[in-house]
């Protein structure tokens, strides 16, 4: 049988987590073929550096994914997520930043680079930049004020009112449509809204190629408010946020955390004044969306997505997704 097609749309330690879970299914006999799409306005860090150095696009992001992707979790994998902690020049760098900034000057083309790499660290899916433009976020703020840069828009302070892709006509890859269009699953999330999810929907006809393509679109929602982002959303705005910027619906399921966080877990953010997303179910569904509901909490202090249960979901979802809309009734969907 052909294997289950699963588009991962968004950035950041979120779009690696959920590549990670659905790593095992990829291997023999692989039951999903896997495509990332990963957003590319990164400007802090070592990313941002060696963008302003090298005039390439941000590594760090699809670093993260080829190796949640990897076949071999060993020595290549932690040398390529290998950070240099001293070193005129080097410090903060990361060793798979370096080779795949090294490699696009070589190549002359990051998604070559990005192809060889995953080819070096047989990664188990394909991995796209949303766009090979060298894009910039611009936020408008609810105070007033413009915004431009990935770092600082997290850092503001006033709530964000839209974003913008800068330039606004960048173009995604044919493979990117490709892939949305023979998908039986396109996921978005989990990970910062306006700056790792979003910015992929603004890619021009990005969108417009979800919309028309006959998969099951879901978004698993965030976890927790993000400082500079999301303080006070409820799991329908952050959808509503997604389809604002599109420009259209996107989203078919919302899929959601029913673990409760314990109190040791909220203490560790409280300083920041953050709290759990509310999972407004009714909303959702006054939306138009299906939810999806179950335990998708991981163990540990921090709160994030589990890795293989998310990807439990994504595979639910597809095998959906590849039957047909007209039964979508999985885990713990209302």
């Amino acid at each position: 049988m052909t294997p289950f097609r699963i588009v991962a749309i968004g950035g950041g330690t979120g779009l690696s987590t959920l590549l990670h879970g659905l790593k095992r299914y990829a291997l023999e006999p692989r039951e999903v073929e896997i495509t990332a799409i990963v957003t590319v306005s990164d400007d802090g860090g070592s990313s941002g550096r060696l963008r302003r150095e090298f005039d390439v696009l941000p590594p760090g992001d699809i670093r993260n994914c080829m190796v949640a992707l990897s076949e071999d979790e060993a020595l290549l994998s932690k040398l390529f997520q290998y950070r240099f902690s001293e070193g005129r020049g080097l410090k903060g760098h990361s060793f798979g930043n370096l080779f795949l900034t090294a490699l696009t000057n070589l190549t002359g083309d990051f998604v070559q680079a990005v192809k060889v790499s995953s080819e070096v660290l047989a990664s188990l899916g394909r991995i796209y930049p949303a766009t090979n433009s060298k894009v910039v976020l611009e936020a408008e703020l609810e105070n007033g004020s413009i915004v431009k840069g990935e770092t600082k828009i997290g850092k503001s302070r006033s709530p964000i009112r839209r974003i913008h892709l800068l330039p606004r006509q960048s173009k995604p890859l044919p493979e990117t449509l490709a892939a949305i269009r023979e998908a039986d699953l396109i996921t978005l999330g989990p990970g910062s809204l306006f700056t790792s999810v979003i910015p992929n929907v603004l890619v021009e006809g990005i969108a417009p190629a979800i919309r028309r393509s006959r998969a099951l679109k879901a978004y698993f929602v965030n976890l927790m408010w993000q400082p500079g982002e999301t303080i006070g959303f409820r799991a329908s705005d952050h959808v509503h946020a997604i389809h604002l910027h599109a420009g259209m619906q996107l989203i078919d399921i919302a899929v959601l955390n029913t673990r409760p966080i314990s109190a040791t877990q909220k203490r560790k953010y409280a300083a920041q004044k953050v709290r759990p997303v509310l999972n407004d179910v009714d909303r959702l569904e006054k939306m138009g969306l299906h939810v999806v509901a179950t335990d998708l909490l991981a163990s540990g202090d921090s709160v994030r997505h589990d890795p293989r249960a998310s990807a439990d979901v994504a595979l639910q979802l597809a095998k959906r997704g590849r039957a047909g809309r007209s039964k979508i009734r999985v885990l713990g969907e209302r």
